[in-house]
């Protein structure tokens, strides 16, 4: 296990970088207007938006997603942990940001297997004073491991955060994962996700292409298979929609993204 700011384990990250070749979270991160970036990866960012100009809003989307199912999970749901798997480069509003704005005394663990997301882990430390925040080296695909290591009272609800991850793996890897998960929390707990959607030909070309070019491969959903990974749980309304469309903040402009999303209780 490495707690963020071990200075052993973002040594070693460090060392790992390079930043004369592009790397996806390092765009993802351009792409949401952070500083965690390099000339090579604004380039590929810049190459991807123009093949595919809805890029960069579906990104701005799912962020504002997280932050509003967040906003919902410490507020009205009254969540005080919560385990972002998968959480990537940290930029504006991550979830500790946003839940400790509610809920000051918010516990957070992250968990993440990117070396470069271990080399700017201290970033994810700025907790509140009544609250906490750690960072565990650890890969989704061993849901134990993260279960036992995190540093979470598993006696209270816990709220899983699993934001474009779960395309990642195949439909046989995703589901048995995000079951795993769920059943080691306690019953009130929830599962708040997003990922991409196959709802239109077009974005599904240019992730074909992107996958055929030897990259590390992502699959879309559609809608339906999107609500598998809510079986046995309670959707919060509207259910399992577009990210722009789950309780969208009243001034929002209407964007038209191909992510789906939802929030679902454990019973």
């Amino acid at each position: 296990m490495l707690v963020a700011g071990d200075a052993a384990g973002s040594a070693r990250a460090a060392l790992e970088l390079d930043t004369t070749v592009s790397h996806s979270a390092r765009i993802w991160n351009y792409w949401l207007g952070g500083k965690d970036n390099y000339a090579v990866d604004r380039e590929a960012g810049d190459k991807v938006a123009a093949m595919l100009p809805s890029i960069v809003a579906q990104a701005r989307a799912d962020r504002a997603f997280l932050g509003r199912a967040v906003r919902y999970l410490a507020g009205e749901a009254g969540i005080r942990q919560f385990l972002d798997i998968g959480t990537g480069l940290p930029t504006a509003d991550n979830t500790h940001e946003v839940a400790q704005r509610v809920a000051p005394q918010s516990r957070i663990v992250y968990a993440d297997n990117d070396p470069l997301v271990l080399a700017h882990a201290r970033a994810l430390l700025t907790s509140s004073p009544e609250g906490g925040c750690e960072y565990l080296d650890a890969d989704v695909r061993d849901p134990a491991s993260i279960l036992d290591a995190a540093r979470l009272d598993f006696s209270r609800p816990i709220a899983l955060m699993l934001m474009g991850i779960m395309g990642h793996f195949t439909d046989a890897e995703a589901y048995p994962i995000v079951s795993r998960l769920m059943a080691g929390l306690p019953a009130g707990s929830y599962l708040a996700l997003y990922d991409g959607a196959d709802t239109n030909e077009a974005f599904n070309r240019a992730q074909q292409g992107y996958n055929d070019s030897g990259a590390v491969p992502y699959y879309l959903r559609s809608p339906e298979r999107f609500k598998r990974y809510f079986e046995g749980l309670e959707l919060v309304e509207p259910g399992v929609v577009p990210v722009p469309d789950w309780r969208p903040d009243p001034d929002a402009d209407p964007v038209e993204v191909y992510s789906y999303c939802g929030v679902g209780r454990k019973t």
